[in-house]
């Protein structure tokens, strides 16, 4: 099969070797840029727990004073397994969403604890520390990194693409699903995906790309990439 994946690439390596191992053809359309924004001094002894709503949130936070003990809530595997790469070892994940993240919170921090900490991108789509203010708790949030869609101007990858169309796209952030939308309608190759399965990390994703016509849309958690290839 020709599987397209559209993370950075320090995301997907991985991926792209095992499929490949596997005999797939794999392309790679990295469709957001990630810059790291300067963010003010934070002093970690003043909260008892961090919130990480993505991998990025991870990557771009200076760890040099941070007790990697400190309680982690990630909204999900990849952001968890990111944060336990650099070093911290009391994490704790959700099933990918904001939603479930609160949840996963309440259920396991105390609110007279100290504050919380929460990392994010410029861009959320949910008033996570908002919502958890209204609960009760004490919540800062700092952002360190914007995000912005990458402008795919190799015309040679788009002329290979349109020549060979991909049997399944995987698309992680309803960010991602923008700027592939936006991908396909400055190359005009909106009619040309009837025949690829979409891959895609919740509904909210899905739901922007619906104006495509595709052979079929799965919604997946981060780490099912290879399951989903013997479900169609």
């Amino acid at each position: 099969m020709h599987i397209l994946l559209t993370r950075q690439l320090d995301d997907c390596l991985e991926t792209i070797l095992r499929f490949k191992s596997l005999g797939h053809q794999v392309s790679h359309l990295p469709l957001l840029n990630i810059e790291k924004i300067n963010y003010e001094e934070i002093n970690f002894s003043n909260y008892g727990g961090i919130i990480f709503t993505s991998a990025n949130a991870v990557k771009n936070l200076d760890l040099n004073k941070v007790d990697k003990d400190i309680m982690c809530f990630c909204v999900g595997e990849i952001t968890e397994q990111k944060a336990r790469s650099v070093g911290f070892h009391n994490t704790i994940a959700a099933e990918g969403n904001v939603l479930n993240l609160k949840e996963l919170i309440l259920q396991n921090y105390v609110s007279e604890n100290k504050t919380l900490l929460y990392i994010s991108g410029e861009i959320i789509s949910s008033d996570l520390d908002q919502q958890l203010l209204n609960e009760g708790f004490s919540v800062k949030r700092i952002i360190n990194y914007r995000v912005s869609h990458n402008n795919i101007s190799n015309e040679k990858f788009v002329k290979e693409l349109k020549m060979n169309i991909p049997d399944i796209v995987y698309v992680y952030s309803q960010n991602s699903a923008s700027s592939f939308l936006n991908f396909i309608k400055i190359h005009q190759t909106e009619n040309i995906w009837m025949n690829t399965n979409l891959m895609c990390i919740g509904e909210k994703t899905s739901s922007i790309l619906n104006e495509i016509k595709w052979k079929k849309i799965f919604l997946f958690n981060p780490g099912e990439e290879e399951f989903l290839l013997y479900k169609i």
